[in-house]
């Protein structure tokens, strides 16, 4: 009989937004695709947002998903912003907002009211790109995302927050300090091993370290991601039936789409870029793959519909 992880790998979402288009205010918000295989996708709802940000900025960045081990319930998390509405790069970073846009469902078709929530260090100039994993040494989720202190002075840094519900945070702390910028950090479990995926905001390209504890010491894996300048937005996940990971890049600088790498062993931090593209029929931006069953995923396609690519 397949175990939990096993049935959970049939299938997979990807909450992301698309890219900008100051004629349109819809496209900030949390569309949903799904795929059978991690390669082609389908963007259901007919391609419009499942999930439109009423509160703070009115909209929300760099969606991101995860289930929670213990209970039946799964939860959405972004970066409250809308570029449609605030239009300058530098001035978000100064007065951007200080909280996360927060969902939760218990079958990935009935979602809660949106709930803002306060994460960002008292002086954050942004709080950009949250991501969570959970954490089972400590029995909680371990939340992370990059903010400026003193209103945007300091540079980027990526903090961290422990939370049990996605409502009560404890104090944001340092989670991940450099010379340079760090930004759009994502971390996967792989045995006893946690890969951490980060974007270095200074050179624009993807950085990979390993630890065996989520706040223990990472070290730096000499990767060839590196060299691949103009991306960000790291989502990784394994694919099912195969000692395979594959790593979506969105390739923000020029391409202006998401990209795949593949692997078959995360420790030597090789990836090799896919011959070809993604299979998804819109310009998805910054998001997050989580596995589901073929249940969930039939249960999506029933609430959402299914567009034919």
């Amino acid at each position: 009989m397949a175990d939990k992880n096993e049935k959970e790998n049939e299938a997979y979402i990807f909450v992301h937004f698309i890219y900008e288009d100051e004629s349109r205010d819809d496209l900030e918000q949390v569309y949903f695709s799904v795929s059978r295989d991690g390669l082609r996708w389908e963007t259901l709802n007919d391609k419009k947002p499942v999930l439109i940000s009423m509160l703070g900025e009115y909209g929300v960045r760099d969606p991101f998903i995860i289930r929670s081990p213990k209970e039946t319930k799964f939860y959405i998390i972004g970066t409250d912003l809308s570029m449609h509405y605030r239009k300058d790069w530098e001035e978000v970073q100064r007065s951007g907002s200080q909280h996360i846009a927060v969902w939760e469902s218990v079958d990935l078709v009935n979602w809660s009211e949106q709930r803002l929530v306060k994460v960002g260090p008292e002086t954050a100039g942004c709080v950009w790109a949250p991501e969570a994993i959970y954490d089972k040494e400590a029995d909680d989720f371990l939340v992370l995302w990059a903010s400026r202190e003193d209103f945007g002075v300091e540079k980027h840094r990526i903090y961290y927050s422990k939370t049990k519900d996605f409502k009560a945070f404890s104090e944001p702390k340092i989670y991940l300090h450099r010379e340079n910028h760090i930004i759009d950090t994502t971390i996967i479990e792989d045995g006893d091993r946690y890969y951490r995926f980060s974007k270095d905001e200074t050179v624009k390209s993807i950085t990979v370290e390993v630890s065996n504890t989520l706040l223990g010491e990472f070290t730096l894996l000499d990767s060839n991601l590196e060299k691949i300048i103009g991306v960000e937005g790291p989502a990784c996940f394994k694919l099912k039936n195969e000692e395979k990971w594959c790593l979506l890049l969105d390739h923000y600088a020029v391409e202006k789409k998401y990209v795949p790498y593949f692997t078959t062993d995360l420790k030597t931090a090789k990836f090799t870029k896919s011959q070809e593209d993604l299979d998804i029929p819109v310009n998805a931006r910054h998001g997050g793959v989580m596995p589901i069953t073929m249940d969930e995923y039939n249960t999506l396609v029933k609430a959402y519909g299914k567009i034919s690519v």
